[in-house]
């Protein structure tokens, strides 16, 4: 595993990595999707430090962190995420950016530290409602979620991930699906193009830890818990919006040609604030910090602008 470019912060009993770059607050702090880790914003946090102090962290289990305490539920990563910055010595306000899962702990974070917040930007958000109580076609993706990480754990520890990844760096990625076809026990089928969809978005630079973090128990074990307990962290996310949020600065921003049902939920939730927006990304699937970073980074940059002029 190559050295993290950030550093490890103890934050109670396991370590957290904490990526900082710029000086100009409010300082900007990103959160990754649901298997994501700080290399997913590689296209979004540096151009952002360049105008900003942008941090960008790994959830436990994932990236360079360390495994953390279960159930890893949005809400508790949230408030492992504000004990990070306070032990790191990033000072408040903070403009929030999650993508996907990350957009659900942004919500909580934003809700219970609200003096702490400067803006909110949201990255095609997972849905909460759609997983308050799931429907059985979306239970029985729960279900083989978690079933696939405990053969992706299984697997870490007999060094088979190990070998798909070797695999995938060489570019034999037909042996590397058969390989992840057999250890699923066929479980992930066509689901392989789109997890290593990222992984070919990527400079090569980047590739190497990426593929090095998927070796690892820790992050399938940290990933099936919160596949496996995404109903309680809809229910964080939706309590602690339920008061909206005010003033506070709020962007949430869709994938192209989202559906008429993302459409209204995130003009919904863009309702949650006096001074909310919602976009829809003009040529970008659901990885719009790889397929369309520059919109993120103007719409960090508008707010992060307005912020500083308001303090």
């Amino acid at each position: 595993m190559l050295p993290p470019p950030g550093r490890l912060v103890d934050v109670g009993g396991f370590r957290l990595h904490v990526h900082a770059l710029g000086e100009r607050g409010p300082t900007v702090v990103f959160d990754a999707a649901l298997g994501g880790s700080s290399i997913s914003w590689t296209f979004v946090h540096p151009p952002v430090g360049a105008f900003a102090r942008a941090v960008a962290y790994d959830r436990a289990g994932f990236g360079w962190s360390d495994a953390g305490p279960m159930p890893r539920t949005a809400g508790r990563a949230a408030d492992e995420l504000r004990v990070l910055l306070d032990r790191a010595g990033e000072r408040p306000p903070f403009i929030v950016v999650g993508h996907s899962f990350g957009g659900l702990v942004v919500r909580i974070f934003a809700a219970r530290y609200r003096a702490d917040v400067a803006g909110i930007v949201l990255v095609d958000p997972a849905r909460p409602e759609d997983w308050l109580t799931p429907a059985p076609k979306e239970q029985a993706k729960i279900d083989r979620g978690v079933r696939l990480c405990r053969h992706g754990a299984i697997a870490s520890r007999l060094g088979l991930a190990r070998v798909v990844s070797e695999l995938v760096g060489l570019g034999a990625v037909g042996p590397a699906r058969r390989l992840v076809d057999a250890i699923s026990r066929g479980d992930l089928g066509a689901d392989t193009d789109w997890l290593l969809a990222p992984l070919w978005k990527l400079p090569p630079a980047v590739r190497k830890p990426l593929r090095g973090f998927w070796t690892r128990p820790k992050f399938y074990e940290a990933l099936g818990s919160q596949i496996g307990t995404i109903s309680e962290s809809a229910r964080e996310a939706l309590e602690a919006a339920r008061e909206g949020y005010g003033d506070v600065p709020l962007v949430t921003i869709s994938m192209t040609d989202p559906g008429d049902h993302q459409l209204r939920h995130q003009d919904e939730f863009a309702r949650l604030s006096t001074r909310g927006r919602h976009l829809v990304a003009s040529h970008s699937g659901h990885w719009i910090p790889l397929d369309e970073p520059e919109l993120i980074i103007a719409e960090i940059r508008r707010m992060h602008e307005t912020s500083a002029r308001g303090r």
